[in-house]
């Protein structure tokens, strides 16, 4: 069953959108590409490459100490917190009060998606640059990129003044275009950190156990997103980035997510012909 039927099998239930392509950024499939959604945790992996230009400029180390806190300047008003009953990463929490190297709570951001992690390496960075992170990694073929970064996880006075974080299937893309092309200690930082992401339950899901898929997921509320690079043993690397808000119950959004990724999978060889 070929990517665009799957999805018209789901017409009507809410918003859908597909990028897959090269490496190298061209795409061979689009649908709704250019729409965007709310981020969830897709924002983490900008926030990544931001921590990891200020690692290169020598403004942060990968060793530096962090103290674990759950207290923040909102981007909106005053300040906010973590709420750790959706925070399905429980070991930033028990460190809570000391402090732990950058690297390990970018690990943990990645790998685990910490949102309390993720919060502590944004302070670090600052949402201007991990905003400038995924606007510079804007595709070519973008025709109108709306995907941004304006504040941290569980920032609800920053929510509620309206200033959110958007991914559009391309914006995703770019990101994972330009993390897949980095050259460099940083670049391999990267890409290892997304291979080692311990929630699998969407692109790599349905693939040959032991594919390298080096990615990046996301879930919220009537959200599920994942993008990542793919790389096959016996064929060229293809990045796909798959985003859905919709009434789905989840189950069925990681499933379809998982059969858009082995169907690319499927074409792996001749990745025009899909359809």
């Amino acid at each position: 069953m070929g990517i665009a039927e799957l999805l018209k099998q789901v017409d009507g239930s809410g918003e859908f959108g597909v990028w897959l392509g090269r490496l190298d950024g061209t795409p061979v499939f689009e649908y709704e590409a250019e729409r965007p959604h709310y981020s969830a945790s897709t924002m983490k992996l900008p926030v990544a490459m931001a921590m990891m230009r200020k690692v290169e400029a020598g403004e942060l180390a990968l060793e530096q100490p962090v103290t674990v806190h759950n207290d923040f300047a909102s981007a909106g008003s005053g300040r906010f917190g973590v709420n750790p009953d959706e925070d399905e990463a429980p070991a930033t929490w028990d460190a809570m009060g000391t402090p732990v190297p950058l690297t390990w709570l970018a690990t943990e951001m990645i790998t685990r998606s910490s949102n309390l992690a993720t919060d502590l390496v944004l302070e670090q960075v600052g949402v201007p640059a991990a905003h400038a992170a995924l606007t510079e990694a804007t595709l070519p073929t973008s025709s109108s990129p709306a995907s941004k970064i304006e504040r941290g996880i569980d920032d609800m006075p920053a929510r509620a003044a309206g200033i959110s974080n958007l991914m559009s299937p391309a914006g995703l893309a770019g990101v994972l275009v330009a993390v897949g092309n980095q050259a460099g200690p940083s670049g391999a930082y990267l890409r290892d950190l997304l291979a080692g992401n311990q929630w699998n339950g969407e692109i790599p899901a349905l693939l040959p156990p032991g594919t390298r898929v080096e990615h990046k997921n996301g879930w919220d509320t009537r959200i599920r997103h994942d993008g990542g690079i793919v790389r096959p043993a016996d064929a060229d690397p293809f990045v796909l980035v798959v985003c859905t808000t919709s009434d789905l119950p989840d189950p069925e959004a990681q499933k379809l997510i998982a059969s858009i990724a082995l169907e690319a999978w499927n074409h792996r060889h001749d990745l025009e012909a899909v359809r």
